[in-house]
């Protein structure tokens, strides 16, 4: 049996560049040739503020982009994480286990909590441990991650060798497969990484050609090429184009020799951004569009993954409640 793979993503608004070429892309390669889960966590997604009556469509906008972006239910599993009742059973288990201590010196809770001190909530510091048993649940041995995700899933090797110590051998230590992420910066402050809560600062997977030609006009660059150091907004201009996704070479070489002679014009640099972004996303759009008009397809599709992870989840949770002295309610035939 190949290796299990688990990851997550949460539907937090639009997905977009940055977010396929960090995390989704990887799991196209990854769905070829492991046994894999791939989960939309909402219940992440609600640590912070959000409107309720966004989040269905959220999930399912998140649950198409990625199968529109190269996921199929037919190799891996696209389920809900919310669907799986035994992740929050898992995590309470796991939250019995965890050093108080661990949580608060988790880096990513310090930032959250520092951007929304009004909703530092349990729930936010929880966030890793959750984490954890999205992943123990399914006893996966590896996890694609980019850097930011290793102390994280550092706290799952922990809690997996903790609980294997205390009760005895029950989950493997998942191991990272380390994503090689491509930082891409915001469009209009290149000195931030670009995101969803940043408007102007992405390019989301549904724009159309000419919301795309006009992000990335109004792009920052600078006031003129520097041969010394090239500009942050430069530099990240030349990152999405020269990602192996997006535009073929010739037309790289030809703008870095340019740049490197300094007669680069960047209205030339950006026309080439743009295009190549249209002509690479196009598809994708597309296929996002002809599934979000069928949302009982996209529906069937997290039903069907659901059923698949919860036959894993519900053999990990009678193995982890009796080791833990607990009496399972049932066992399935």
């Amino acid at each position: 049996m190949n290796e299990r793979v688990f990851s997550g993503i949460q539907p937090t608004g639009l997905i977009h560049v940055g977010n396929y070429l960090g995390a989704i892309r990887s799991w196209v390669d990854v769905q070829e040739g492991y046994e894999s889960y791939f989960c939309i966590v909402d219940y992440h997604a609600i640590t912070i503020h959000y409107d309720p009556a966004d989040m269905k469509d959220r999930i399912l906008d998140a649950v198409a982009s990625n199968i529109a972006a190269g996921l199929d239910p037919e190799k891996c599993s696209i389920f809900v994480q919310s669907h799986v009742p035994e992740h929050t059973e898992l995590c309470w288990l796991l939250t019995c286990l965890t050093p108080l201590g661990n949580l608060q010196r988790m880096t990513q809770f310090k930032e959250k909590a520092s951007r929304q001190p009004e909703h530092v909530s349990a729930g936010l510091m929880n966030y890793p441990i959750l984490q954890a048993a999205d992943i123990l649940l399914y006893k996966a041995s590896i996890v694609p991650v980019g850097e930011d995700q290793l102390q994280h899933l550092e706290l799952s090797r922990v809690l997996a060798r903790k609980f294997n110590h205390t009760f005895g051998q029950t989950f493997p230590e998942p191991q990272p497969m380390l994503v090689q992420q491509a930082k891409i910066m915001a469009l209009n402050d290149p000195e931030k990484k670009m995101s969803k809560s940043l408007p102007g600062s992405y390019i989301a997977l549904s724009d159309e050609p000419e919301e795309i030609r006009a992000k990335i006009r109004r792009a920052v660059t600078d006031t003129g090429p520097s041969h010394e150091v090239m500009a942050p907004g430069v530099k990240n201009l030349f990152m999405l184009l020269e990602l192996e996704a997006f535009a073929p070479g010739d037309i790289v070489r030809y703008l870095r020799g340019a740049y490197e002679r300094r007669y680069l014009k960047y209205s030339e640099l950006k026309h080439a951004v743009a295009e190549a972004l249209v002509e690479s996303l196009t598809p994708i759009r597309e296929r996002r569009r002809e599934l979000l008009a069928r949302p009982h397809i996209l529906e069937e599709i997290v039903a069907e993954g659901a059923k698949k992870a919860r036959t894993i989840a519900h053999e990990t949770m009678v193995e982890v409640k009796e080791r833990m002295g607990l009496v399972s309610r049932h066992k399935r035939a």
